[in-house]
């Protein structure tokens, strides 16, 4: 029989396609799960009832439902795409997530433009309250307290590139600010090497004070996790430590120390519970009436203003303080009160153990939306837009933790590793029962080895023991 070749050739189309012809999905079991959890807390209703006010009745294309926008952008999360245009093809891509936003084979999906349109369109405030809605879902599901919290914070490498820096002042940019201070010296046409001499030569030649870039004047000159320099912006997040549940995202400059930002993160998270709290009829005597009670922090969060201000807000510290030399409190009482009580808390063994929590459970989420959920580095550009797409991004991360103590999986690819892991599990059961069936441990201890004194526990009879030896496991 002949073998049928790929024409080379463009293949004429149908003219009619029957319906019942085309290809369906079963659906992927993670975004079915996630579906019937999201179906049933209401969300859908919840956030078309939130927007309506930004679509109009009448006028213009038929839109894309606000269901169908937020489920896309929390698919960047769980599928580990960094930007808008890789969601919008992964979702005509995949059969799976078209059936997990409602969409038919025959039916177009939204293209990133329609997506860029909808974030400018919808304010800031629309996605807070849906990222508050997802919190009201982990109370229902018992897993958010409120009461001790983690603070923390990272880099997000900006869209922007420092090659592109220009002086605050002037307009200039970095080369020919170069050249400018060659001529200054006398050399009328400066080479590479005349640039890279003078700059050698200058302190702090990439100031954020006197240098910014054209288009993300927000994005800030720092060091990344990796040690590079780059122009970058700071996540700050708040991790309740009983439940994992992220309780505030809050996106600022990356030159700003973690002293300046941790009050209006705190103040975020905590107006974030509070309002999960009032949202209930029936309170929960888990979620506590004034919620962070606690502040969990490493020693860069460690100042006087800080602690002063917490202990005045009525909040118990927990922070790690820097090695320092003697200090001098006079007409500093309030603040040497609130540093002395942090320091003997810090000395006690709840303090330990909440400061192992806070190193394990802060950089978790950090993980699962930077690493895996490929935001390290964002294409956004201006803090209101990157706080729009982490606030979705958490979201995502926090369903991914509801899912993750219902169906046990948090995401996609979890449930094929949990599918992997029990494979193993009965593989190395079944061999053992064979190992042990066939007398494997009996044979194995016969066979003299000085390499293995000890064997499954059990001690191995030495020529000069009297001690008999049991075989096996």
């Amino acid at each position: 029989m002949s073998m049928k070749r790929r024409a080379q050739s463009a293949k004429q189309t149908s003219l009619f396609v029957a319906t019942q012809t085309l290809p369906t999905s079963p659906g992927h079991p993670f975004y079915e799960k996630l579906n019937k959890l999201l179906d049933e807390h209401g969300f859908d209703e919840y956030v078309e009832d939130l927007c309506v006010s930004y679509y109009h009745a009448t006028l213009g294309r038929r839109s894309i439902p606000p269901g169908v926008y937020f489920r896309m952008l929390m698919v960047g999360y769980f599928e580990g795409l960094d930007s808008e245009r890789g969601i919008a093809w992964r979702v005509a891509d995949s059969l799976s997530l078209r059936r997990f936003l409602g969409f038919d084979l025959s039916e177009s999906t939204p293209d990133h433009t329609s997506l860029s349109k909808i974030r400018n369109r919808l304010p800031a405030s629309v996605y807070e309250s849906v990222f508050r809605w997802v919190l009201q879902l982990l109370k229902r599901e018992g897993l958010l307290r409120g009461e001790t919290v983690a603070v923390d914070a990272t880099t997000l490498e900006a869209n922007a590139a420092l090659r592109a820096l220009v002086r605050r002042d002037s307009g200039m940019g970095y080369r020919e600010y170069l050249q400018d201070l060659a001529r200054g010296e006398g050399i009328d046409t400066p080479t590479r090497e005349d640039e890279a001499r003078i700059d050698k030569q200058r302190p702090r030649k990439a100031s954020n004070k006197d240098w910014q870039h054209p288009h993300d004047p927000q994005a800030r000159v720092a060091k990344m996790k990796d040690g590079r320099t780059h122009l970058a912006h700071k996540l700050e997040q708040v991790v309740d430590l009983d439940t994992q549940a992220v309780l505030g995202v809050r996106v600022t400059s990356a030159d700003a120390g973690d002293t300046q930002t941790i009050s209006a993160t705190l103040a975020q998270a905590d107006a974030n519970v509070a309002a999960v709290a009032a949202a209930d009829p029936v309170p929960d005597p888990d979620v506590r009436a004034c919620p962070l009670g606690e502040v969990v922090a490493d020693k860069g969060y460690h100042s006087n203003e800080v602690l002063e201000t917490l202990r005045a807000e009525g909040r118990r510290t927990y922070i790690a303080e820097p090695k320092r030399g003697r200090r001098k409190w006079k007409g500093k009482h309030a603040a040497r009160d609130a540093v002395y009580a942090n320091r003997r808390r810090i000395r006690g063994r709840r303090s330990k153990a909440l400061q192992r929590q806070r190193a394990e459970r802060t950089e978790r989420p950090f993980a699962h939306s930077l690493e895996t959920g490929a935001m390290r580095r964002t294409h956004l550009r201006g803090h209101e837009k990157i706080s729009k797409r982490m606030l979705i991004h958490y979201a995502g991360v926090n369903l991914g933790l509801a899912m993750r103590t219902r169906y046990t999986m948090g995401t996609p690819r979890g449930l094929h590793d949990l599918l992997h892991a029990l494979l193993r599990a009965c593989v190395m059961r079944i061999w053992r029962h064979v190992a042990v069936s066939c007398d494997v441990g009996q044979s194995l201890a016969s066979a003299p080895s000085r390499r293995e004194p000890w064997r499954c526990g059990r001690r191995r009879a030495r020529p000069d023991s009297r001690t008999a030896f049991s075989p096996g496991c």
